[in-house]
């Protein structure tokens, strides 16, 4: 009679975590990493953070890297580059989230010119 009462209790339990799967609605899924976007021009930058300067409002946000950042690219996507690439002065876009305790921090790094369009080809 116990085994009954327990194999009955589990599944309801599973029907109950289906029911609460199911019954979630869309606007509690969490936004896609780095749907945050930031441009400007690379204040400072070192192996653990970015500073950017947006020049039309002269805003300044800070960025956390993380351990081995290998997100940097040409604004097509096509072309990577080094994080020795990056200068102060350079016109970027960064894509960002809050998630890991608030903290704001970068999840992918476009170089961009300073009239806000994708570089053109290097040659090297």
């Amino acid at each position: 009679m116990i085994k009954h009462f327990f194999s009955a209790v589990g599944g309801v339990a599973v029907a109950l975590a289906l029911a609460f799967l199911v019954s979630v609605p869309q606007a509690a899924v969490a936004e896609p990493v780095g749907s945050s976007t930031y441009a400007g021009l690379v204040q400072h930058i070192s192996s653990e953070n970015i500073k950017v300067t947006n020049p039309r409002d002269r805003s300044t946000m800070s960025f956390l890297l993380v351990p081995h950042f290998k997100n940097l690219f040409s604004d097509d996507g096509k072309t990577t580059y080094q994080m020795s690439a990056l200068h102060e002065g350079q016109y970027v876009k960064v894509f960002y989230d809050q998630k890991a305790l608030g903290a704001r921090h970068a999840d992918r790094i476009l170089i961009l010119n300073n009239a806000n369009m994708r570089m053109g080809q290097q040659k090297g």
